[in-house]
């Protein structure tokens, strides 16, 4: 099924003065125009998440405010080696020490302006300690810094610049639940990057082929959840494309965050995709299409599964989130077919109670 979803052309407030979700700011559009106003404790979370990818290594970064706590992580995975090299580091602190913006932290705001600049964690982070910096920079530009300790007491030091191409389009939606549970989340692909990150003596380069995502997300969830999220951006041919796929948590809601981004300019996908993948196996392919037209028909195929389990009373979580290649073919809105082969990405499944 299609939904017909309002595209929003200019700034709007996310709730009304009373907290409720404001009907103005429900719709998609092509730039996060919208200002976050959250108001309320319990069910709010707040989010920056960056993955930024190479052919042969990443790096993720995760700053977020969950109300109950803070979590903040550093993942990084060298999957080119002989014998792939994985990493994650995550710090829980106590609620609000996150103190996350309305607006994406780093990048510019849709009226020109750069978005706030956000910090967590100690200058010089030990054992399970991390520090993130997501910095506003001269051009547009955001900056990542990072520090951690690996569990094989090596630091790791990341230091990106992610650049925001004139005009790039990216995914932006307001999901309701209903006027007091709703998210609003903005997918960005196919972003520039460039930099490095060290691990302890070896030096991993990210250069002309290192493409950034950011998940950011503002709302009020439900206690139980689960969703699926794929995403995937490179050089198809003679295309620059992204990939922005869910699942599960928008269904009902009228709303879904599917999208293309080709070239810099946005598709938007109004109908739930069909995902067929095999938890019990996830070394086998999974399939993303649309059911209703033939504007998705991928395959994904993992290489590598990053499996977390959480179960701490206030908090259970449990992530599988593969990353591998995506092939198959794409269409655009105005009937560009693009062949996807071998661009590298994401698909998982994540169910949480939090």
């Amino acid at each position: 099924m299609t939904t017909a979803e309002r595209e929003i052309t200019g700034p709007v407030d996310l709730c009304l003065p009373d907290g409720r979700l404001d009907p103005g700011a429900v719709g998609w559009s092509r730039q996060p125009w919208l200002r976050a106003n959250l108001r309320g404790w319990g069910r709010t979370k707040r989010w920056e998440y960056w993955c930024v990818t190479t052919p042969t290594h990443l790096i993720a970064l995760t700053v977020s405010d969950l109300d109950l706590f803070s979590l903040d992580a550093v993942y990084f995975l060298d999957f080119g080696a002989d014998a792939p090299y994985e990493m994650e580091r995550t710090a829980i602190l106590a609620p609000r020490r996150a103190r996350l913006p309305q607006h994406i932290a780093g990048m510019p705001t849709p009226t020109g302006g750069p978005g706030p600049s956000v910090v967590v964690g100690p200058e010089r982070p030990v054992r399970n300690q991390v520090r993130i910096g997501i910095h506003a920079e001269a051009g547009g530009t955001t900056r990542l810094r990072a520090r951690c300790m690996t569990p094989d007491r090596r630091p790791l030091e990341v230091d990106l610049v992610v650049a925001a191409p004139a005009g790039h389009e990216t995914m932006n939606v307001v999901v309701p639940w209903d006027d007091r549970r709703f998210q609003f989340t903005s997918k960005q692909t196919a972003l520039p990057a460039s930099g490095t990150v060290r691990v302890g003596d070896e030096t991993y380069a990210f250069g002309a082929d290192s493409w950034a995502v950011l998940d950011h997300g503002r709302g009020r969830w439900p206690r139980r959840i689960t969703w699926n999220w794929g995403a995937a951006s490179g050089v198809c041919g003679d295309h620059v494309v992204g990939l922005q796929f869910g699942g599960k948590w928008t269904e009902g809601t009228g709303a879904t965050e599917n999208a293309l981004c080709v070239d810099g300019r946005l598709s938007k996908i109004g109908s739930e995709l069909v995902w067929d993948y095999d938890l019990a196996d996830l070394r086998r392919p999974w399939t993303i299409r649309t059911p209703d037209s033939d504007q998705v028909d991928v395959t994904f195929t993992p290489f590598h599964n990053r499996h977390a389990e959480t179960d701490a009373r206030v908090i259970a979580n449990r992530t599988d989130q593969s990353f591998g290649h995506y092939s198959g073919r794409i269409r655009t809105d105005d009937g560009q077919v693009v062949q996807v082969d071998g661009l590298l990405g994401w698909a998982e499944e994540v169910a949480m109670v939090w």
